[in-house]
């Protein structure tokens, strides 16, 4: 255990968050997701939840401000609204100001899945749970 950082940043996503570059992207995915089939780099993390592990990313990495939208969600029925409305609170929370996240469809955000630096695979049971975030810089 380390002070200050939470718990769920174990020592191989630490790795990761630190190895990752400025525009280099990470996914959080749920229980159902084909994380290891789509993942170049794959952390397992099974007893958390989706918003937990958004909370806990976020207390370390950057969303990047050069582009739009520095996070991205899967396009899913209305029922899951409240679910996203959960994410902008934590990303506008963290970033201190208002984060654009965007809705991708299911085979877009696959396809960005395939190309990102890391997937953690969460073990989130909740269908759609699934973000992507784009790592950003921090200022001198």
């Amino acid at each position: 255990m380390l002070k200050t950082i939470d718990p769920l940043l174990n020592g191989q996503l630490l790795a990761i968050l630190d190895d990752m570059g400025h525009g280099d992207e990470i996914v959080v995915a749920d229980a159902n997701f084909p994380s290891a089939s789509n993942a170049r780099r794959l952390v397992d993390l099974p007893g958390t939840t989706a918003p937990a592990l958004l909370d806990a990313i976020l207390s370390l990495l950057p969303l990047d401000d050069f582009v739009e939208s520095p996070m991205a969600v899967m396009q899913a029925p209305p029922e899951t609204r409240p679910f996203y409305d959960g994410y902008q609170a934590s990303a506008d929370r963290a970033e201190g100001r208002s984060i654009a996240i965007t809705e991708m469809p299911i085979p877009e955000f696959y396809a960005r899945t395939r190309t990102a630096y890391a997937v953690v695979r969460s073990g989130e049971r909740r269908l759609y749970a699934n973000f992507l975030l784009r790592k950003g810089v921090i200022y001198p």
